[in-house]
């Protein structure tokens, strides 16, 4: 595991990025509370996560299945929502569907099919975001950004009994440094942007949403990380997923 962060420091830590949060949804026009904050628990130990769960997190996401079973009896459960958030192999998806509230990353038709039939087993219905791989990195999941045929996967996903979309996810490329970046007196408060990739997917999550296609739902945008989750919120991220800025470098 990481070293980890004094309870201290991510108190302040929580603290700065809801100031945050607010501030850059505020300037967007839209409400703190159509932001969640998830803190993406990669490498960090139970009991660290647990103080973060007591100091106000209501959402975590693991991107590791067999990281998520050693961490699931210790952590407290009754006071957040797991997530998945990683790259997701089919043949582990029976491990966490009836551990994780969501599962952020779906990349294809195939997972879906399985997700679906693991949830069968357990009568519970899944709530899935559909990755998309904005840049088309051949080194990163998610679905190709071609709007036709990631409408014609939505449709087929549709037809799922035990499986719901609710919106979709991206991982942009490493940060670009804003345009404006060297103007600041302070590199400390150096802020990383990558809007023409939030941009993009937001507009694609609007028209998707206006095709109001049978059983799908649009309502959440799972986009931003620690480097650029101000840029993402301001471009409608209703989800921010945010490992280092809470917990520390891993």
């Amino acid at each position: 595991m990481a070293e980890k962060f004094s309870h201290e420091k991510i108190l302040q830590n929580l603290a700065e990025i809801r100031e945050n949060v607010k501030a850059a949804a505020e300037s967007a026009g839209r409400s703190e509370s159509d932001v969640k904050i998830l803190a993406a628990t990669k490498t960090v130990d139970a009991e660290t996560i647990n103080f973060a769960i007591a100091s106000g997190v209501k959402y975590i996401g693991e991107n590791r299945v067999q990281e998520l079973l050693e961490k699931y009896d210790k952590l407290d459960r009754d006071n957040v929502e797991i997530h998945f958030i990683g790259r997701l192999q089919t043949n582990k998806v029976k491990y966490i569907i009836d551990k994780v509230k969501m599962i952020h990353s779906v990349d294809s038709l195939r997972l879906a099919k399985e997700i679906d039939r693991q949830a069968k087993k357990h009568s519970l219905v899944m709530d899935v975001l559909v990755e998309i791989n904005v840049a088309g990195e051949e080194s990163k999941g998610g679905v190709g950004f071609d709007e036709d045929a990631i409408c014609e996967m939505l449709c087929e996903i549709s037809k799922l009994e035990n499986v719901r979309v609710v919106g979709l996810m991206t991982i942009p490329p490493i940060c670009e440094n804003d345009a404006n970046i060297n103007e600041l007196d302070d590199s400390s408060k150096k802020v990383y942007k990558n809007g023409k990739y939030f941009e993009k997917i937001s507009k694609l999550f609007i028209d998707i949403s206006d095709k109001k296609l049978d059983n799908i739902y649009m309502y959440e945008l799972s986009m931003g990380m620690s480097d650029d989750y101000e840029s993402a919120v301001a471009h409608g991220a209703t989800y921010v997923r945010l490992g280092r800025s809470i917990f520390g470098d891993r």
